[in-house]
């Protein structure tokens, strides 16, 4: 380990590895700190990528892919089923393990150095500019310092806190999440499944994601504000003993994942924040991974062009903001808004939309129309939703 690099990175998930492939590939000297023992573990999420967003990074490797997903299945509170398809596009479940592991190679292979058990616990300020950072090595304290840093610690960034960033999630933002990894259950390996309203999954939703033969990820994640009435382990136990009575419990997590729009500044003179540390996270479906890549990528580029100008100041870095908001940040926003229209739905509210979709042949259903009938009730959404579906 050496005691400067140019950019030193916190966090060896997608958004990290993304970031210091591209610094690396822009030539800056770059290292990335990871606090676990292992690139990959432990797995914080569902697992789920669409095939497009991946491919505009990488080159799909088949050892990355759990499940090939070409249908959705739509659950309502009184069990009405809305099933439509992908429209000949797909999605993937992935080994998260497999797929950190070789995204954080790949930057390896650009030349950032890799350390794991890192775990920062501190940061060089110095002039208000963040100049470096503290940290636990192998059980050694060490300082090593930088020009830049890129903050990819996931939630609620302490990085990003301690530099006076204001990553702080809102508790109705702030999804109460539970999932287990489960074997010997029916499913269809093709398809993932959404369960919606308060008898599944209050403000927020209830997935099963098929991870091969007989196996999934069947998690859930429930509005911050409702943790005071409902758990989520609870009513995923009560969802698993009434749907999978004989399923077979192998791995349990939980954690938190912000649901809310992307953070307007994420950077300071001398930072950037990344990820799920600049709430890049997709607020309808608290998906993070493609956006990660993109915040991390957008970061990692921008950071290389600081190094080769020499100026690491906020007013420098503050582009980072704005191309955020052109590649995905106003889709967020747009969605974010989405979500707070379909978390204030009642069941019965929920239960009539699904009925009238139903009655749409299957052939003819889209996402756009389950969506919109989601909004009817606020017409001025209609055009956010055409927006996002229409990728404009």
């Amino acid at each position: 380990m050496q005691d400067r690099y140019d950019v030193i990175v916190v966090g060896g998930g997608p958004a990290g590895s993304m970031a210091a492939f591209n610094a690396a590939e822009g030539g800056a000297s770059v290292c990335i700190l990871e606090k676990d023992r292992d690139i990959g573990y432990p797995v914080r999420c569902g697992e789920a990528v669409g095939e497009l967003g991946l491919k505009q990074f990488v080159d799909i490797q088949p050892q990355w892919i759990a499940a090939s997903i070409t249908d959705f299945r739509l659950v309502s509170p009184n069990g009405t089923k809305i099933d439509t398809s992908f429209a000949g596009q797909k999605g993937f479940i992935l080994h998260r393990r497999i797929f950190d592991y070789d995204l954080c190679r790949k930057a390896a292979s650009a030349g950032a150095h890799v350390f794991t058990k890192a775990y920062v616990n501190g940061l060089i300020i110095e002039n208000n500019t963040v100049a470096g950072v503290k940290l636990n090595h192998l059980g050694t304290e060490k300082e090593i310092r930088s020009h830049l840093v890129i903050a990819a610690d996931g939630v609620e960034s302490r990085v990003g806190r301690w530099a006076g960033l204001r990553t702080n999630v809102k508790m109705k933002d702030m999804e109460s999440c539970m999932q287990y990894s489960v074997a010997n259950i029916d499913i269809d390996p093709n398809r993932i499944d959404f369960y919606v309203g308060s008898v599944y999954a209050p403000g927020g939703y209830l997935w099963v994601f098929p991870k091969g033969e007989n196996t999934a990820n069947i998690g859930i994640g429930i509005c911050g504000d409702q943790t005071d009435i409902f758990n989520a382990k609870k009513l995923l136990d009560e969802f698993l003993s009434r749907e999978y009575p004989n399923a077979a419990i192998l791995t349990s997590m939980c954690g938190g994942v912000p649901c809310a729009s992307p953070l307007k500044n994420a950077v300071k003179d001398g930072l950037i924040l990344v990820g799920d540390a600049a709430h890049q996270v997709n607020p309808m479906t608290g998906g993070g991974i493609i956006s990660a890549m993109k915040g991390g990528s957008i970061g990692g580029r921008l950071a290389a062009e600081s190094i080769i100008s020499r100026d690491y100041s906020s007013s420098f870095l503050k582009k980072y903001n704005d191309l955020i908001k052109k590649d995905f940040g106003d889709t967020h926003q747009r969605f974010h808004k989405i979500k707070e229209v379909i978390s204030s739905l009642t069941d019965l509210e929920l239960d009539g939309i699904a009925e009238n979709v139903q009655k749409i042949p299957e052939s003819k259903r889209t996402l756009t129309q389950i969506f919109k009938a989601c909004v009817i009730k606020k017409p001025s959404l209609m055009f956010d939703v055409i927006k996002v579906f229409a990728g404009v």
